[in-house]
């Protein structure tokens, strides 16, 4: 039996098969479409049958988590790695930018980020634990207002992104938006 999904029963070799070939085409379609394609598309294109799109995913949302996990989870890899490198300013800044840059992946993930966010998949609790982390670390030096929570880090991070989604900004303001944030959440 093949490895499962986070929390779930090991899946026979075809299911994790079908798995593997529904994520693919997700993917794609998504990428093409945004995320709010349609699931005929996705299962279409994947070669499966509705039915078994809905049993391995059964909300748009645990979808658009299952394709974000690899990316949430190598995401704060790289912010655990350059720790010691960047003050914690510094580390949150780069941390936000990172997440603002894989939702505008997907066309339409912003929109549902919060409810990806906590859907409980490896990637996206590594990316909570690590926004808790990293704001937790520039609250205690005294950088960021105590007040501020992961949620509102959260909040930013998709208010940055449908912006950039809605009015065709250039991407490469993303950096200047997240500084705007952070500068006004900064303790005084």
């Amino acid at each position: 039996m093949a490895n499962a999904p986070h929390g779930e029963a090991p899946l026979r070799a075809d299911a994790a098969r079908n798995r593997e070939r529904i994520l693919q085409a997700a993917e794609v379609v998504l990428a093409e479409k945004g995320a709010d394609a349609s699931f005929d598309e996705i299962a279409k294109r994947a070669k499966v049958g509705i039915g078994t799109l809905y049993r391995r995913f059964p909300t748009r949302e645990s979808l658009l988590a299952a394709i974000s996990d690899e990316r949430l989870l190598a995401l704060s890899r790289t912010s655990l790695a350059r720790d010691d490198r960047l003050s914690p300013t510094a580390s949150i800044r780069a941390f936000a930018g990172e997440l603002v840059d894989h939702v505008i992946h997907c066309r339409g993930l912003a929109a549902s980020l919060g409810a990806v966010m906590k859907s409980g998949t490896p990637g996206c609790h590594a990316s909570r634990e690590e926004a808790r982390r990293l704001l937790l670390r520039a609250q205690d030096t005294g950088a960021v207002r105590r007040d501020v929570s992961v949620d509102d880090l959260v909040c930013m991070v998709t208010a940055i992104s449908l912006a950039i989604e809605q009015d065709g900004t250039d991407p490469s303001r993303t950096s200047h938006r997240v500084d705007l944030f952070l500068d006004g959440i900064a303790a005084r």
